[in-house]
């Protein structure tokens, strides 16, 4: 059976040039131009893959994905005019699988598709902690951490730190050694970041339905894990 397309693209000779490559590989693609016709085909039939547009008339392809990604770890790649670094950081935070921007080829399109859907099928997650951590569940190929079965909304340092501690249930990780392992490309940073992103951390699993105190506040020493 062939593997089903979603894409968002408002422009017509864009969107005709990637319909022509995508089938012309074995794809079958749904084509929608507006935000709220790519959700209504999300809900009809949930494709394989997304690619969307990050401007369209209606909205943009981040409301999309936030919306997809309230239910699903669908495979999403942007598209998108602007070349911003902080449009791409965004798309990454939101979930993305990858970002291309315009100008670009539709075969490294459809190649980069093919790698994506590669490395989702049946990628596993990693086991958690016993114990309430057990809702947690890490999957460090798609560096995502599911709560009960969905993923968290989480930016990269967020889940770097969060990962860090499921790694190592019970552990207590000082502020030195969570920089030095969390942020160790931003040499830049105060240690206080820690205790910021933890505070982020707490209010996310508390959102997702998990006890905040699951991260522990150790007196003078650091944080850990609670079983």
């Amino acid at each position: 059976m062939a593997q089903r397309i979603l894409l968002l693209e408002d422009e017509p000779a864009i969107a005709d040039t990637l319909l022509y490559t995508l089938t012309s590989e074995g794809f079958e693609v749904t084509h929608v131009r507006l935000a709220s016709e790519a959700l209504a085909a999300f809900r009809a039939q949930a494709p394989d893959l997304a690619i969307l547009d990050v401007g369209v008339p209606d909205g943009n392809g981040f409301d999309v994905c936030r919306a997809i990604r309230k239910t699903s770890e669908l495979p999403i790649v942007f598209l998108t005019a602007r070349n911003e670094e902080i449009d791409r950081v965004l798309g990454l935070e939101l979930g993305a699988d990858d970002y291309v921007s315009k100008p670009f080829s539709p075969r490294e399109v459809c190649a980069r598709v093919r790698a994506i859907l590669r490395r989702s099928a049946g990628r596993p997650a990693a086991p958690a902690a016993s114990g309430e951590a057990a809702t947690l569940q890490l999957d460090e190929t798609a560096q995502r951490i599911r709560c009960a079965g969905q993923p968290l909304a989480l930016t990269r340092y967020e889940y770097l730190l969060l990962a860090t501690l499921l790694k190592r249930p019970q552990r207590i990780f000082s502020r030195a050694e969570l920089m030095d392992l969390v942020w160790g490309d931003a040499p830049d940073t105060a240690d206080r970041t820690v205790d910021a992103h933890v505070k982020l951390l707490r209010a996310k699993l508390r959102e997702a339905g998990v006890s905040a105190e699951l991260i522990q506040t150790h007196r003078n020493m650091g944080y850990s894990l609670h079983i």
